[in-house]
């Protein structure tokens, strides 16, 4: 258990303390929606699958996409969704598909590239996370998002439905209130219906030039725009006065709602988690507490009016996006049920609140925490909210003790001395140009995969990194030199806008590969199309000429021919707003010299928490790292991807990089049954009833954590 501690509860116990206060679900055997239903529960009703038979679980069918893209990483992390029988996700190259549910049999498939075997570069993917159904009668459609567009597709036949939009899409660039067209707009997660709309959030830059992120409404038959919700608040509007300058929101971006959508159908009531405005981790450029960004944000879904708002971080230089939906729940609480809803973070908390007010149900402690920024311009919040329950799910601070007792002597002399040099000790240390750690890291804590709910005992169950991550600040204020060669100009381009995630030298950061040798895989045409369009978490990057792509391309692929050459400036207007003086010098995991993390695992924990209480049920390390394999050690790993849980007794969940799916018992977190997947299931599976019998599919993706890229859906079934 590596120093993990497990509540005292026994399993009995619990359900004693729960008989009271259970809120019966109704009949949930489908997973018609992406998170299994509306609530974001992912919870399944099903019980023929059961703690005491899931050791016979089979494989049943495997569906084969056949276009993974082994060279470009990447990745399916698509939750699919189960309707009258049929199953349907998308390909790594984000093809949409229609199979039998019951045998994995191919329906029809739908290529948003046209009747072409289009490169991923050249379509400028995103990565997507599932997709959406609507249905009036005899029309029914899917919904998802590829590249810049929504499609509608005819679920029945997979053909483009040509009345909704223009030619059976829609441009997110459009309808934002300013000319988006040369930034980066996409959606990673499904939208959400609510009678005849469809409800999209956005994924954008998080660099100084993002697009707002604000929240749409759609008419689900047409394609026009019914309603929209301004994240950055323009005048006359509610938030509008926290931000210092007045003139933000005609310049500031992001503030999107990237990680999906919860709904209460009965009150009308979308509920939407946001991320920090941009530029993430420096703002001098947009002072104040910010609203909406890092916010629950409770909308009237048919107007997009606000109900209330709850901001989990205020003025973020932090990076704590809201990472998933906030899951809605019934706790009882002062000997009454009460409806809530409970929003996980980056950084450990369960943030739960009142369905209908969004007053926090546990007290919540606006705590002082350090306002020293070594950044000019730069006004750190002095308070953050604090909640005193439920108890956070993962480490939150680290010291010396920390340290992996796993690593070679030599190396922990060195990650000491290293530690030593950098700030430590409080989440909320301002960003600053000495390093400080970040912990829990950039990617959490929770991640977009999101937890599972239990409606019949309370029980969150939910997965988390515990890696810890180093943060730079740097100066980049200096101006261009009078003669630079393209190969100087690139370098200060890339400093301005690859060097977050690629990292100064080149060689990646975090789940950001290398470029170095980039030259050997791709063309130089191949490297500017991907600057125009994108690739999964790659932004696209057409607010650069054509020049300066080139002076780009010359810097990373150390091109002497066209980088000898002399680089002539364009003029261009200096938008202040965009002239940020810092920049992060990339996404840096704390590792030793050899590669491992720097401190003690777990590095990925798999919690039950009992949200009726705030208490810890149990808590377990989750996944295993072949790097640090010895017997009795189990160290738990990164993971993305959430899990689900059924009434039969059971928590399934792949996300963890050693490519196991699992089964858990859910009372005491027992693992009862797993199985290597073809490829690490980096998305969260969906559980259903098909010909009567219940089956469990994930995604087969792979391509993050270093680990190989798939193709492929696999279902299990009980053995007959």
């Amino acid at each position: 258990m590596t120093g993990l501690r497990s509540s005292t509860l026994t399993a009995c116990g619990i359900f004693l303390m729960l008989s009271s206060c259970k809120n019966h679900p109704a009949d949930n055997t489908t997973w018609r929606v992406y998170g299994g239903s509306k609530m974001a529960q992912h919870y399944s009703s099903l019980t023929q699958i059961d703690s005491s038979n899931v050791k016979q679980l089979q494989v049943a069918w495997e569906y084969h996409t056949h276009d993974a893209d082994t060279v470009g990483h990447s990745q399916i992390q698509c939750s699919p969704i189960e309707v009258d029988g049929i199953l349907y996700g998308t390909t790594p190259k984000l093809r949409l598909f229609a199979v039998d549910a019951a045998t994995g049999k191919e329906k029809w498939t739908f290529n948003p590239a046209g009747n072409t075997n289009s490169s991923p570069m050249s379509f400028g993917m995103n990565n997507n996370r599932g997709v959406t159904y609507w249905e009036d009668g005899g029309d029914k459609r899917i919904l998802y998002c590829a590249g810049s567009n929504i499609y509608a597709i005819n679920a029945t036949n997979g053909e483009q439905v040509k009345s909704f939009g223009t030619d059976g899409k829609v441009d997110l660039h459009n309808d934002l209130g300013l000319d988006a067209s040369k930034m980066y707009v996409t959606a990673t997660t499904p939208g959400i219906i609510y009678k005849d709309l469809y409800i999209i959030g956005s994924r954008v830059n998080e660099t100084a030039d993002a697009a707002p992120g604000h929240i749409r409404a759609y008419d689900v038959r047409t394609g026009k725009l019914k309603w929209i919700f301004h994240t950055i608040p323009h005048p006359g509007e509610e938030g509008y006065n926290t931000w210092e300058d007045t003139a933000a929101y005609k310049h500031i971006g992001s503030a999107n709602s990237w990680s999906g959508f919860s709904m209460d159908e009965k009150r009308g009531l979308l509920f939407a988690p946001t991320g920090s405005a941009a530029y993430d981790f420096y703002g001098g450029k947009r002072l104040g507490q910010g609203l909406f960004a890092n916010c629950v944000l409770a909308l009237d879904a048919g107007t997009g009016k606000l109900k209330w708002h709850y901001q989990v971080i205020h003025h973020d230089i932090w990076d704590k996006d809201l990472p998933t939906a906030p899951v809605l729940v019934t706790i009882k609480k002062n000997g009454k049920l009460v409806d809530a809803v409970a929003q996980p973070t980056k950084h450990g908390f369960i943030f739960v609140l009142d369905r209908e007010t969004g007053k926090p149900l546990f007290p919540v402690k606006e705590t002082a925490v350090s306002t020293k920024s070594d950044l000019a311009g730069e006004k750190p919040w002095p308070t953050q909210p604090i909640p005193e329950l439920p108890a956070p799910f993962a480490r939150q601070t680290l010291t010396e003790k920390d340290i992996n007792p796993y690593l070679p002597d030599s190396s922990k002399a060195e990650v000491l001395k290293r530690l030593r040099s950098y700030r430590y000790g409080s989440m909320f240390l301002p960003p600053g140009k000495q390093p400080s750690v970040i912990f829990p890291g950039f990617d959490g804590g929770a991640e977009w995969g999101g937890p599972a709910y239990d409606p019949e005992t309370g029980i969150m169950y939910i997965n988390a990194n515990e890696m810890a991550w180093i943060m730079t600040i740097a100066d980049t204020k200096t101006l261009a030199a009078k003669n630079e060669t393209f190969t100087q100009a690139g370098q200060r381009l890339f400093m301005s806008n690859c060097m977050s995630c690629h990292g100064k030298d080149r060689k990646g950061t975090g789940n950001f590969p290398s470029l170095i040798n980039v030259q050997t895989k791709y063309k130089d045409s191949q490297i500017a199309d991907l600057l125009k369009t994108g690739r999964r978490m790659m932004p696209s990057f057409k607010q650069l000429s054509p020049q300066e792509s080139q002076a780009v391309i010359s810097f990373v692929t150390g091109n002497s021919t066209t980088g000898k050459a002399a680089f002539i400036a364009e003029h261009k207007a200096v938008d202040p707003y965009l002239d940020i003086p810092y920049m992060m010098t990339g996404y840096n995991k704390f590792l030793s010299k050899e590669g491992l993390p720097a401190i003690s695992p777990p590095w990925g924990t798999l919690n039950a928490v009992n949200l009726n209480t705030g208490k810890m049920v149990w808590r377990i390390p989750f996944g295993d790292d072949p790097q640090m394999a010895a017997p009795g050690r189990v160290t738990g790993t990164e993971n993305y991807g959430g899990p689900a849980v059924t009434a039969g007794g059971l928590l399934f969940i792949g996300a963890t990089k050693d490519g196991m799916i699992r089964a858990f018992d859910k009372k005491n977190g027992r693992l009862l049954w797993q199985y290597k997947l073809p490829a690490a299931g980096f998305a969260t599976p969906a559980v259903y009833e098909a010909d009567g019998k219940e089956f469990l599919v994930i995604a087969c993706g792979g391509g993050k954590l270093g680990t190989k890229s798939g193709g492929s859906y696999v279902a299990f079934a009980l053995g007959k």
